[in-house]
C-alpha cells in the first residue's frame, strides 16, 4: 500500500496519507509526537494501515469530511479498534447507517456506527497540538466539510489536483460546490497544501492558476 509522509520542520504535526478501499479514497493520519495523539480524517475501507500508523498514539478523533461509502467504509473497524469519537456535519449524520444515502446499497452495504459529535462549520477543534478549523463546504454532498490547519486543508471531495468533486450524485449541486470552493478554499494562501479525498496533493495557487473548472467565468461571481 502506497504511503505518503507529509512534514516540514515547522509543522506542529505530521500527516500520513493512505489511498484505501475499492476506489482508493485517501485516509489521513495526523500525528502529534509531543502529546502522542493521532487524529484520523476520513475512514476508508480496509483501514489497517491507518491503525498501524497510529500504534503508540491515542486516537483522539475521527473527523469525517462527508458520509459517502468510500470515506466511511472502515469506520466500524476504526471505532472498534480505538473507541475514538466520530465527528461529522449534522446534515449527513444519519447517512452513516443508511446504505442508500451513503451510496453503498448497490455494492457491499455500509452501516457505520453513529457519530458522537455533530458539526455545523466554523468550529475550531484542538487535540493536543493538532488544531483545525472546520469549514462548511457543500456541493459534492449537502454536509461536506473541510478541515484547515497550519498551511494545509484536508479537502475531501471538494477540490482535486486539476479537478473538483462530482456533483451528479444525490444531494450534489455544481453551483453550490463552486461557491464553496471559492469561499472556503480559494481564500486560503496560495502555498496552502490541498490534501484531497482522492489522488495526489496539490496547492491552492496551482489550482487557481490551472484548474479548468476554476477558470474565469466558471466560478460564481463575487457577492
Amino acid at each position: 500500500m502506497q504511503e505518503a509522509l507529509q512534514r516540514s520542520r515547522k509543522d506542529p504535526f505530521r500527516i500520513r496519507a493512505y489511498p484505501l478501499g475499492p476506489v482508493q479514497a485517501n485516509g489521513y493520519v495526523l500525528l502529534d509526537d509531543v502529546h502522542r495523539l493521532a487524529v484520523f480524517v476520513d475512514a476508508p475501507h480496509d483501514p489497517e494501515p491507518m491503525l498501524r500508523a497510529a500504534e503508540g498514539y491515542r486516537v483522539a478523533a475521527v473527523l469525517l469530511t462527508h458520509a459517502h461509502f468510500d470515506h466511511i467504509g472502515g469506520l466500524r473497524t476504526i471505532k472498534q479498534a480505538t473507541g475514538a469519537p466520530v465527528w461529522i456535519h449534522r446534515n449527513e449524520a444519519y447517512w452513516l447507517g443508511d446504505p442508500e444515502r451513503n451510496l453503498s446499497v448497490w455494492l457491499e452495504p455500509v452501516v457505520a456506527p453513529p457519530a458522537d459529535h455533530l458539526l455545523d462549520g466554523g468550529e475550531r477543534l484542538a487535540f493536543g497540538g493538532i488544531e483545525l478549523e472546520v469549514r462548511f463546504a457543500p456541493g459534492h454532498s449537502p454536509g461536506h466539510v473541510v478541515y484547515v490547519g497550519p498551511g494545509v486543508v484536508l479537502a475531501g471531495d471538494t477540490l482535486f489536483a486539476g479537478s473538483i468533486g462530482r456533483t451528479d450524485l444525490p444531494g450534489g449541486d455544481l453551483p453550490t460546490l463552486l461557491e464553496s470552493i471559492r469561499r472556503e478554499l480559494l481564500t486560503l494562501p496560495g502555498e496552502t497544501r490541498v490534501l484531497p479525498g482522492h489522488g495526489p496533493e496539490t496547492r491552492i495557487a496551482t489550482e487557481r492558476a490551472s484548474n479548468p473548472f476554476l477558470r474565469e467565468g466558471a466560478l460564481p461571481a463575487e457577492p
